[in-house]
């Protein structure tokens, strides 16, 4: 399924899509961005509250499909201007990230 598919599926909000038709596969959950660089595979779906500019370096490096913002979080315009510039996509739910996580899961 592509990040544009799943967002769409899954009522999920949009912020930035440079790349609508990357492919998702798997997920990981993680705010430890140390740790999510080291664990995140290409082509997950990455569930986190954190927002900053270097949250898309780390989806950039870790070659992310997707990040995806639980509990309501959005980015500030500067940080989505970043992550459009490096194909990064990134959507916001209002879910917590267990639940948004079980909720993409038969997707994946």
């Amino acid at each position: 399924m592509t990040a544009a598919e799943l967002i769409e599926k899954h009522g999920f909000h949009p912020i930035v899509l440079p790349d609508p038709e990357r492919e998702t596969e798997g997920c990981y959950i993680g705010d430890l961005l140390s740790w999510v660089m080291g664990k995140a595979c290409a082509g997950n779906v990455w569930i986190t509250i954190m927002s900053n500019v270097n949250t898309v370096a780390v989806a950039s490096l870790s070659d992310v499909s997707l990040v995806l913002l639980a509990e309501g979080v959005t980015l500030e315009q500067s940080v989505a201007e970043t992550a459009l510039a490096r194909g990064v996509n990134v959507a916001s739910t209002d879910l917590p990230a267990f639940e948004a996580a079980t909720a993409i899961a038969g997707d994946l």
